[in-house]
């Protein structure tokens, strides 16, 4: 087997190891969505720019309880991280035109999970192409937009899913 070194990532792992806090609990009880770059929230879960994004809108969602085991999740709870899921592809397929999604979870720390104390879904767009030799080689990922652009752009259509949603329920 060959293993391919990445010594750039030391210092994300570091700092993700050192962080304090809740990233998704401070983010629910910031006061200011956008500074803490809340997309949509629901009755039980919310959706959330990924600040160290892999492709622009990358993004998390993330039941608004503080639970790390998925299964010690309510139906409820991960009914509403599918349906925001759901919410999440179509918006993006809006903003972005994607030619395909990854999503998934990274449960543990040793499984990836950068914030293991709150478990959250990833969705990330993606096309083919998107993956290049800058960040192996240069150490740096190339990004089309910054996340102020982004959150600009996925934010109305978020609000328009919420009312879509909202009416769904009655």
């Amino acid at each position: 087997m060959r293993y391919l070194t990445a010594p750039w990532r030391a210092a994300y792992v570091r700092k993700a190891l050192s962080v304090r806090g809740c990233i998704f609990c401070d983010a629910l009880e910031a006061g200011d969505d956008r500074e803490a770059a809340v997309l949509c929230r629901s009755r039980r879960a919310f959706v959330m720019l990924n600040r160290y994004p892999y492709t622009p809108g990358h993004l998390m969602i993330a039941p608004g309880r503080h639970v790390a085991d998925l299964t010690r999740a309510r139906a409820d709870e991960g009914a509403e991280l599918f349906a925001l899921l759901q919410a999440s592809l179509r918006v993006l397929d809006a903003a972005y035109g994607p030619q395909g999604f990854n999503t998934g979870m990274n449960l543990g720390r040793s499984a990836g999970a950068g914030v293991a104390g709150h478990l959250h879904l990833h969705v990330v767009p993606r096309w083919t192409g998107d993956s290049n030799f800058m960040p192996l080689v240069g150490g740096t990922r190339v990004f089309i937009e910054d996340l102020d652009t982004t959150y600009e752009r996925l934010r109305p259509l978020f609000d328009r899913e919420r009312q879509r949603i909202k009416r769904a329920e009655r």
